[in-house]
């Protein structure tokens, strides 16, 4: 007989979703944080940057020192000539360097600039040039005919945090609306990925990943989330128009019809056996084993190699119907990725469950034999169990 089918209890499956409506609860909390007050503050002080005006000779020191018993102005663009004392190269995994330098006035500092000191020919030790700084550190470097900004450069900088927070932000709703849907669908259905939640991940991602990029191609705040909403509703469109094939792919029946493999040799694919029966995985006290198909036979073992830990399964084993992975399946079920597919079988009136990858189940297949021709199995559409 086939192992009865339940839609699990809701009061479980809520318990199960607690955890992830936790972490997306979080995630929102982070977002919020990052885009209302690390990006302005970030945007602010690139602003004040641009903004700066070229400090008076009677000003002092924009690094913050005080000169001639006068106090440092940070907040204007002091420039000094100074010549290049050496170039180090930074081993890592994008380029940089640093350009060592002495000023006018002999003091030695180094600043950091991007790519390879090869790629700046105009960049030798005994050149001169001129450095601007502006809140006590070097924000550009002039050569003798161009400009190249430090690393130190603020312009740009609030598009990092401005990233992260819409990213997170949109991860934080992804998994919440993909919780609260697996809840709706636990009512309905036993299967572990239902067609909703497949949707509502698949929707949340291309959310992520338009958040992650929106502040990139936009100037400001407002151009990223503006372009952020658009593609909001583009994004809603697409599941509008995805959801009513998805339902008719996926109504009714949910068994998977797979063709078996042919064997002429044995192979062996990873796999796990659930059920009152000696050749199960739990026999071995882990959660997958490895399975031996052979023309006719199927066998068990933790090392394909070893013959010592072989179980033949008996003829007596009879496949009844493949489909997906329930929530009502025992524990212990691995999910491979969320690649997994089950395999309902009998042995002499006991339920079996075999569950392997996807890829590897024709084998298996092939090693069992023919099924019986499958009968149409509803999809429980109750509000609990029945």
């Amino acid at each position: 007989m086939t192992p009865k089918r339940n839609v699990p209890p809701i009061p479980k499956l809520r318990m199960a979703m607690l955890g992830t409506l936790a972490v997306a609860g979080v995630c929102m909390l982070i977002a919020v944080w990052l885009i209302l007050v690390t990006t302005p503050g970030a945007q602010a002080e690139e602003r004040a940057f641009k903004e700066a005006t070229s400090c008076s000779s009677s000003r002092g020191d924009a690094r913050g020192n005080a000169r001639d018993g006068q106090a440092g102005n940070d907040d204007c663009l002091r420039t000094v000539p100074a010549v290049i004392d050496s170039l180090d190269k930074i081993e890592g995994r994008s380029p940089n360097f640093w350009l060592n330098i002495t000023e006018a006035d002999g003091t030695s500092t180094r600043t950091r600039l991007a790519g390879t000191p090869a790629h700046r020919t105009v960049a030798h030790p005994g050149a001169e040039i001129e450095v601007t700084y502006w809140r006590g550190q070097i924000r550009y470097v002039d050569f003798e005919s161009v400009r190249r900004s430090t690393k130190a450069d603020v312009r740009g900088d609030y598009r990092l945090p401005l990233t992260s927070g819409l990213g997170l932000g949109a991860f934080g709703v992804m998994i919440a609306s993909s919780a609260l849907v697996t809840l709706w669908t636990g009512r309905r259905s036993p299967k572990v990925y239902t067609w909703q939640t497949n949707l509502a991940l698949t929707g949340g991602l291309c959310l992520t990943v338009a958040g992650a990029v929106a502040p990139w191609p936009t100037h400001d705040i407002g151009g990223a989330l503006h372009l952020l909403g658009l593609s909001t509703l583009v994004v809603l469109a697409g599941c509008a128009v995805a959801a009513p094939i998805l339902w008719w792919r996926n109504r009714g029946d949910d068994t998977i019809t797979m063709e078996p493999a042919v064997l002429t040799e044995k192979k062996v694919v990873t796999g796990a056996i659930l059920g009152d029966v000696p050749y199960a995985s739990n026999a071995y006290s882990v959660s997958s084993v490895s399975l031996i198909a052979a023309p006719g036979s199927l066998e068990t073992a933790l090392d394909p190699v070893s013959l010592f830990h072989h179980k033949k399964i008996p003829n007596t084993l009879t496949p009844l119907r493949l489909r997906p992975p329930y929530l009502t399946d025992p524990p212990g079920r691995p999910d491979y990725r969320g690649r997994a597919v089950v395999l309902e079988c009998e042995d002499g009136g006991v339920p079996v469950l075999i569950v392997t990858e996807k890829k590897d189940m024709p084998v298996v297949l092939g090693a069992l034999g023919p099924m019986p021709v499958p009968v149409p199995v509803p999809v429980p559409t109750g509000n609990g169990p029945q």
